[in-house]
């Protein structure tokens, strides 16, 4: 074993060069003017491009940096590793100990990034002689690193616009109910420790709906984000604006105590409801819209979430149950209210249930002849205790809760039936109307229900005129065309009521299988007095004529109403000057008197 010893002793300078010039890492010795004193065969072949060994010896980096750049004259940051290693050899002198260092730069068409260790080495005396380092290369290592860092962003980036898809409304780019229930939250929160006022006003638009319905969704969209935009530019940054669901809005602002923060929220409220007092231009329309608000405060109407926004809610039904474009602040007796309207919809459904849905018939009278020309079928209740209700008491309902199909195809088979009995007995009525809501269009199962309904009463197929709401088949026009026309081809006559209230298009008009316009109450309450209601029934009625239709005025109430119209070409009335809606025995006593 000692032989061996020395004999390792004895060649140890071979088995140093053996090792260090075997080694993949790069190795080196420089003076303390950073001149190689010795290089290895890696730092030669990878990073100096030396020929062999020898040729760094008493150069540095320097020299093999320009030596670099003549041959890439037109990149002037080619091999930039002189400079690095130059003043990292500078700083481990200056420290007087080991460091570490990354160094990069272009070698033999290729981004070289090293990992470099660096120490001093000194004489016998301690004085710094120069350094010797090693380093290696980490390109791959970075590269690896640099695609993880690249995908933890891309990671973050994504995670970020689900955070934003799930707590943003997507048309509006507003804050959604999520994120408005979590800012209440974080603001309930704080104010825990420190008591903060603060209120919540709940927006919805007036009629919204006849916009969607009468011009499209595409427009109704783009309204939803005009007027969006108009409330961002009022709000205070303070303020947290969020769009709750369809036309349905919410702000929330911090309030000061006192009589100064109820006043300033007053004028705040103000602001936001003058926000659509100019028009709304959308594509080639131009329109204005009001709205409705509903004000909870914090802490007065409630100190948790829910029941600040259902407070919220109630006052804002307040504002629209009283008319619509004001705004109201909570009050214990609206939600008193809404509880007696959940209480109706459930006797509402049990009166369905017990057959207590009935209709009344009101007589279209040919004010030439004196003669009945048609019959209208109006839904009425007939309350066990109340006696007979009519549909402005319930009809509302009926639509938010979805009975509306229900009830609508109750009065249909009950009329039918009775206008079939009458026809059976001579009784000569005209026609039977019978109002269709948008609801009963958009059933999928609709025009098997009728088809049924005429199968059962055969003989009143060619009787029957169905009256829809004018807004009703301007929602989908191409789709109304399409199911009105099918009951046309059954026999069936169309009738478009309260003509002139909504927005339907004349172009539309003509395309509609209809016969009959019926101008609305609203038009003939003031004739012949008004010349603004004079010009539209005029207008109404020669519409009518020019186009082979029939018109029938609604609401007719006095003499002067009945010769105006009279004079003016529409002769079929139906209103209180000829009679109320009747029941089915009281329409054939009627019949009688005007035979």
């Amino acid at each position: 074993m000692a032989f061996e010893l020395d004999d390792l002793q004895a060649h140890h300078s071979e088995l140093l060069r053996l090792l260090t010039q075997t080694l993949p890492d790069m190795l080196w010795i420089k003076d303390r003017q950073g001149r190689y004193l010795y290089a290895n065969k890696a730092l030669c072949d990878g990073l100096l491009m030396a020929e062999d060994t020898e040729e760094p010896l008493g150069k540095d980096d320097m020299f093999f940096a320009r030596r670099e750049r003549e041959k890439h004259k037109d990149n002037p940051s080619w091999h930039t590793f002189g400079e690095s290693c130059s003043n990292s050899d500078h700083e481990v002198i200056r420290q007087n100990k080991p460091l570490r260092f990354e160094e990069y730069g272009n070698v033999k068409g290729e981004y070289l990034h090293l990992e470099v260790f660096k120490a001093p080495f000194h004489d016998k005396e301690g004085n710094i002689l120069g350094t010797v380092g090693a380093g290696r290369d980490i390109s791959e290592l970075k590269k690896a690193q640099q695609s993880l860092e690249e995908s933890f962003k891309e990671l973050d980036r994504q995670k970020a616009i689900l955070y934003h898809q799930a707590h943003h409304d997507e048309l509006t780019g507003l804050p959604n109910r999520r994120l408005l229930w979590e800012t209440l939250e974080a603001i309930t929160d704080a104010s825990k420790g420190e008591p903060k006022k603060f209120a919540v006003l709940f927006i919805d638009l007036d009629h919204f709906k006849n916009i969607n319905d009468s011009m499209g969704h595409s427009v109704g969209d783009e309204f939803l984000i005009d007027f969006a935009q108009r409330l961002k530019r009022f709000k205070n940054e303070k303020d947290f604006l969020a769009r709750m669901s369809g036309d349905e809005f919410c702000i929330v602002m911090e309030m000061e105590e006192g009589s100064q923060g109820k006043e300033h929220l007053l004028q705040s409220i103000s602001g936001i409801m003058e926000t659509t007092q100019e028009p709304f231009q959308i594509q080639e329309h131009s329109f204005y819209m009001n709205m409705s608000i509903g004000v909870s405060v914090y802490p007065e109407d409630g100190e948790t979430i829910d029941l600040l926004l259902q407070r919220a809610d109630s006052a804002l039904y307040r504002a629209k149950e009283t008319g619509r474009n004001r705004y109201c602040f909570y009050d214990d007796s609206v939600s008193n209210r809404i509880f007696e309207r959940m209480v109706l919809e459930t006797v509402l459904r049990d009166a369905i249930r017990e057959g207590q849905i009935t209709a009344y018939f009101q007589p279209q009278i040919d004010a030439k002849t004196d003669r009945i020309a048609g019959v209208e079928a109006l839904v009425r209740w007939q309350h066990p205790e109340k006696g007979l209700l009519t549909p402005d008491l319930f009809i509302s309902v009926a639509e938010e809760s979805g009975m509306i199909i229900e009830l609508d195809r109750l009065v249909m088979r009950y009329a039918v039936e009775q206008f079939s009995t009458w026809k059976a007995q001579g009784y000569e009525l005209g026609r039977l109307s019978l109002n269709l809501s948008v609801h009963q269009i958009e059933e999928a199962g609709f025009i098997e229900f009728i088809k049924t309904l005429l199968d059962a009463y055969p003989n009143v197929q060619e009787a029957i005129e169905l009256e829809i709401m004018e807004n009703a088949i301007m929602g989908n026009p191409e789709r109304s065309i399409v199911i009105l026309q099918q009951l046309r081809d059954m026999g069936i006559y169309l009738a478009i009521d309260d003509f002139g209230t909504g927005y339907s298009s004349l172009a539309y008009l003509k395309k509609f299988p209809i016969n009959t316009l019926k101008i609305d109450k609203s038009f003939v309450d003031d004739l012949p007095d008004d010349t603004e209601d004079v010009a539209i029934s005029k207008t109404i009625i020669d519409l009518a004529n020019n186009l082979n239709m029939r018109v029938v005025a609604e609401g007719v109430e006095t003499r002067e109403q009945n010769d105006f119209l009279l004079a003016n070409g529409c002769h079929y009335m139906q209103g209180h000057y000829y009679s109320h809606p009747l029941s089915a025995e009281a329409i054939e006593a009627f019949s009688r008197e005007h035979a």
